[in-house]
Formats: structure tokens, C-alpha cells, sequence
């Protein structure tokens, strides 16, 4: 397996999804990610705290 890039649907800059990473998305059943690390971490905050929008 190979890193890929992916462009992030919220902030649409380019993030890097390792080999790694894919493998353990894999095991556990994981669509590939569509978010960056950081805009993961902001909705996952907004969630916690009730602002989540759709």
C-alpha cells in the first residue's frame, strides 16, 4: 500500500493518508477519510459541545 492524497471536503487543502493508516481503516471496516486531521478535530469539538450543523 501506498500513502494517497486526499483533499479534505471541508477545508479543501491536501492531506496525506498514510499506509498506516489505510491498513487500520481497513481492519476495522473504515470508509476512507473525507476530512483533514484538523476539520476531524473541529467537528468532532462542535459535536461535543452542540453546535454540530448539517
Amino acid at each position: 500500500m501506498e500513502d494517497k492524497k486526499i483533499k479534505c471536503i471541508d477545508c479543501h487543502k491536501d492531506f496525506i493518508f498514510t499506509a498506516m493508516e489505510q491498513q487500520f481503516y481497513e481492519e476495522k471496516g473504515y470508509e476512507l477519510p473525507k476530512r483533514c486531521k484538523d476539520c476531524r478535530s473541529k467537528r468532532k469539538a462542535e459535536k461535543r459541545s452542540g453546535g454540530f450543523r448539517r
